[in-house]
């Protein structure tokens, strides 16, 4: 299994902490703990770069420590810290180990191991909240970053016929399919890819990623939306906003909606093409 390591940083707030996660997602970081007035973020070995951790952390003004760790049993580690998510009477986020929560339409089971996406997060919290009152029933969707498998697995639960989720990262992919199948999600066709499949066209993409990885892929994901399909994102923070509003400019895609948690944001367009390309 994989060696990771595991950098710590103390004695941070909530909005400091956001800060950070996007910061690290971007340089690689896949795993993130937030605890009180603490973040503890993971990465593959392989993939650590201290010169760049050291870099962030002075721009925040914090200081961190880093650590090899041993492969470890995280839903032993997630047990003792996650705490069951609910958005309104929508959508529940739970792993095995929680009672089930009965008073909503949706119940997602997820362990979520090391993977992003577990609806504590402001970005996932608020995907789940924009989707809710879509009908995506009989539709095809597309999930660019999956994570955990939450999202592709609620828009199934929604009624979604066809779903594709990719991922770059190993272990979100062996972690999106163990929670597809705990969930007994059947209609998920699961893929470790970097780009986007080309000339599949879909009803609604999700794309709760960081920044760079919008701004790079937003052309190429809208050209895989089918006329009046939706492109909903998140990963995006309140300042990053007009910016990501401007990328979108060059498409044909229609500003719908905004919402924001946390100094965070997620983004809802609508394709006005009358043809796919």
């Amino acid at each position: 299994m994989e060696i990771y390591i595991e950098v710590t940083i103390e004695n941070v707030e909530q909005e400091q902490a956001s800060l950070l996660i996007a910061a690290f997602t971007a340089c690689g970081f896949t795993g993130f703990l937030e605890e009180q007035h603490g973040l503890k973020a993971y990465i593959p070995s392989c993939n650590y770069c201290e010169e760049q951790v050291t870099v962030i952390c002075k721009k925040e003004n914090c200081a961190f420590s880093s650590k090899e760790i041993a492969p470890t049993n995280w839903n032993e580690k997630w047990e003792s810290s996650f705490s069951p998510v609910q958005v309104g009477n929508f959508a529940a986020v739970r792993a095995t180990f929680h009672a089930p929560v009965s008073d909503v339409r949706h119940e997602i089971l997820i362990n979520p191991k090391m993977s992003f996406g577990t609806g504590h997060h402001a970005t996932t919290y608020l995907m789940i909240q924009q989707m809710h009152g879509m009908n995506l029933f009989e539709k095809r969707v597309f999930d660019f970053g999956t994570g955990t498998g939450v999202l592709a697995i609620l828009a199934e639960k929604m009624g979604a016929t066809d779903v594709v989720a990719i991922d770059n990262d190993a272990w979100s992919i062996e972690n999106a399919n163990e929670n597809i199948r705990l969930n007994k999600a059947m209609n998920i066709k699961l893929v470790s890819a970097e780009h986007p499949p080309e000339k599949q066209y879909f009803d609604l993409i999700l794309a709760n990623i960081n920044r760079s990885v919008l701004l790079k892929f937003i052309p190429a994901l809208s050209n895989l939306l089918t006329p009046s399909g939706y492109l909903l994102l998140s990963g995006i923070l309140e300042e990053d906003d007009e910016l990501l509003t401007q990328a979108i400019n060059s498409t044909d895609l229609l500003f719908e909606n905004r919402l924001s948690k946390d100094g965070w944001v997620s983004l809802l367009f609508k394709n006005d093409a009358q043809s796919v390309s």
